[in-house]
């Protein structure tokens, strides 16, 4: 059975979207039966480009994702989720929506890297070693027993890698 995890960031426009793109990148690369989603509780209707561009760069393919609401999956005929992570401190701190199944919640919070100071250059480092900061703790999701755990040991093990 497929586990199914959704990245929450307020705008979904960069954190979030990087946290999709590698989870789902890894979880084919491994083999793992797992789908990542990403989605904001405001969304800002478009996708940082620097967050395009360090998906690209490490040879991701980047078609097909857009900003949206994290209504979408609490909708009629949305993908029950296993797990719901926020990435960002603001998304933490909202309230969410009733979530189907009643999923593992964890926060893994990164710094906004669209705030990095240095211009153009200085915003594509920080994307870059944000995406890498998530697919180290994506790496760490992936190799979980995901099938066996229990909800109350999969959330510990998912604060566990939040720490590191």
């Amino acid at each position: 059975m497929t586990t199914n995890v959704l990245f929450l960031c307020t705008h979904n426009s960069a954190r979030s979207v990087l946290s999709e793109g590698m989870l789902n990148h890894w979880a084919q690369v491994l083999n793992k039966d797992v789908r990542a989603y990403s989605a904001g509780s405001a969304p800002s209707g478009r996708i940082n480009p620097f967050a395009l561009e360090a998906l690209a760069n490490a040879g991701m393919d980047t078609k097909g994702y857009h900003s949206k609401s994290w209504d979408a999956f609490v909708a009629d005929g949305a993908p029950q989720m296993r797990v719901v992570i926020t990435v960002c401190d603001s998304a933490a701190a909202e309230p969410c929506p009733y979530w189907l199944g009643s999923p593992v919640k964890v926060h893994w919070g990164y710094a906004d890297p669209s705030n990095a100071p240095g211009g153009d250059a200085g915003k594509r480092h920080a994307f870059e070693m944000t995406r890498q900061a998530i697919g180290y703790r994506v790496l760490q999701l992936l190799m979980l027993p995901l099938d066996t755990l229990s909800n109350t040991e999969l959330q510990a093990n998912l604060e566990r890698i939040s720490q590191r």
